[in-house]
């Protein structure tokens, strides 16, 4: 796996910036305390759309968007995991965790197969037609299979109702359904409670994970 997947940045004074999978988003929801809905998602399949129901729990801090993420997407597979547990898999400190290949053999452990999940590389700052492809093949595969997709993300991403995701520092999040075959993706995103999943064309998704990496089955 290139060395992309691998970078640090360094947090500044104001926690805004973080590792490659580092810090949640805006330092005031980032540091919201944790809360726990169910996503308002079905488990449905057919006509090229499904959404796994995911038993959400917002970030305790900044630096958790790699547990949490892991953490969520291991929620549809009916598994409650303590998302401090996952962070002392994943090696997780207050720069973050370091990239999708520490959330990758901890999704495996706790799926119960140790090829349930790949790593894979955009490695690219802007995703191709073939990359983009790819991940949505990989989402639908994933999510058919009733597991959801870990992505590292960063940057700023507009979602399906115009409303705009920016972390500049870097940031984790689970993919748990899709539709239009694949073409929108549903995202369950820990950062904060309020918006706790949307929606979001695999284009705009595939451009956000660029230079970074996702687990898929």
């Amino acid at each position: 796996m290139a060395t992309t997947l691998l970078r640090k940045t360094v947090l500044t004074a104001a926690g805004i910036a973080a590792t490659a999978g580092g810090i949640a988003g805006p330092a005031i929801a980032a540091h919201a305390a944790p809360a726990e809905k169910a996503a308002v998602v079905a488990d449905r399949k057919g006509h090229g759309e499904r959404e796994l129901d995911v038993r959400y729990e917002a970030q305790p801090n900044f630096y958790f968007c790699g547990p949490a993420a892991a953490r969520n997407a291991l929620s549809v597979q009916g598994k409650n995991i303590d998302v401090h547990a996952m962070a002392r898999e994943m090696g997780t400190t207050e720069a973050g965790t370091d990239s999708i290949n520490d959330i990758t053999p901890v999704l495996n452990k706790e799926t119960g197969a140790k090829d349930a999940y790949k790593s894979v590389e955009i490695s690219t700052p802007k995703a191709d037609d073939k990359q983009t492809d790819t991940l949505r093949t990989d989402v639908v595969k994933t999510v058919d299979a009733g597991r959801a997709v870990v992505a590292n993300i960063a940057g700023t991403a507009t979602d399906t109702d115009g409303n705009t995701h920016s972390f500049e520092g870097g940031h984790y999040i689970s993919v748990i359904g899709y539709r239009d075959n694949g073409h929108t993706v549903t995202i369950a995103d820990s950062a904060d409670p309020d918006t706790a999943t949307y929606r979001m064309s695999i284009d705009n998704l595939a451009d956000w994970i660029a230079t970074r990496g996702y687990s898929t089955s």
